[in-house]
């Protein structure tokens, strides 16, 4: 299993990129098809694949997952979690967590 942690924040986006353009090509779609179903630059597409982009919007990626029809990873990544007692207080939800002054 890969230790992700031991990647920067530029070694993990042009991880993301190569498997991007992978599931691309599985999709047999082409840059331009992807940047016109997505609404993403064809050149913001091409830097991300091969690894060249500074950064990118979770936006822009997003729209990238949809145009290759992998957002359902989405639930992978960042499942959603049971009820925790911990963020219970008096049976309402608790929508922040404030600790004690000393």
């Amino acid at each position: 299993m890969t230790d992700y942690y031991e990647y920067s924040i530029p070694e993990l986006i042009r991880l993301l990129g190569a498997r991007f353009k992978d599931y691309r090509l599985r999709c047999n779609m082409t840059q331009k098809e992807v940047a016109e179903q997505s609404g993403v630059s064809v050149n913001t597409i091409t830097k991300f694949e091969n690894g060249t982009t500074g950064s990118m919007s979770l936006g822009t990626f997003l729209l990238l997952m949809k145009a290759v029809g992998r957002i359902e990873g989405l639930d992978e990544m960042m499942p959603e979690l049971p009820e925790s007692a911990y963020l219970q207080n008096k049976g309402k939800k608790v929508q922040r967590i404030r600790h004690k002054q000393l």
